[in-house]
């Protein structure tokens, strides 16, 4: 039992901390609105981790050979979702008056944030993928309900703590740049940011 929480440990850190699109926008998110809300987006993430770890750990080869017709679809449907995110970052960014101390705090709520980074992470098929070639590959061995309960759990409690420390980074910034030309730049940097990986499929 403890390979198997290991392995969840592991196997949600893996798939969390390499730092990509989502991980730039919830350190901006944090950072222009608070913490809370920053970590919401997190938990978001994270739940769709653990819902993909339990689907991998039930029905993994069925769901990956599923999901294949439809890859380039979803895929698609994920650098679309992101460049959008990206482009309102961005006016928000640019236009007088966007900080953190108006409209930021008023329109990003915590369920809203998590709302949010649920269905962006939910449409990236590599996910779920990614569990399903850990499980059905053999690196992770579970035998009944209960070892599959303990990875997922693991797998989810390693991604939840790694976004959280993640949206702890962008309040961190948040709180050091006060100025409304730190937060014009840093929008703009965060928006070319996840553009670019977004797009980074593509090539």
């Amino acid at each position: 039992m403890l390979d198997v929480l290991l392995s969840g440990l592991v196997t949600g850190y893996a798939i969390a901390v390499p730092v990509g699109a989502v991980a730039v926008l919830i350190v901006a998110l944090s950072a222009r609105t608070s913490w809370s809300v920053g970590a919401a987006a997190g938990l978001g993430v994270a739940t769709v981790d653990g819902l993909y770890a339990a689907v991998a750990v039930v029905a993994g080869k069925a769901v990956a050979q599923a999901l294949k017709p439809v890859e380039q679809l979803l895929q698609g449907i994920s650098i679309a979702a992101l460049l959008l995110i990206a482009a309102l970052t961005l006016v928000h960014a640019v236009r007088p008056g966007g900080g953190r101390d108006q409209d930021g705090e008023r329109t990003w709520t915590p369920l809203r944030a998590w709302a949010t980074f649920v269905a962006i992470t939910a449409v990236n098929p590599a996910t779920v993928v990614y569990f399903a070639a850990i499980v059905l590959g053999g690196t992770v061995e579970i035998h009944g309900p209960a070892q599959g309960t303990v990875f997922v759990v693991a797998a989810f409690a390693a991604s939840a703590s790694w976004q959280v420390f993640v949206a702890s980074l962008g309040s961190g910034l948040g709180a050091w740049i006060s100025g409304p030309v730190g937060r014009r730049t840093t929008g703009v940097v965060a928006a070319v940011v996840i553009a670019g990986l977004a797009l980074r499929p593509l090539f």
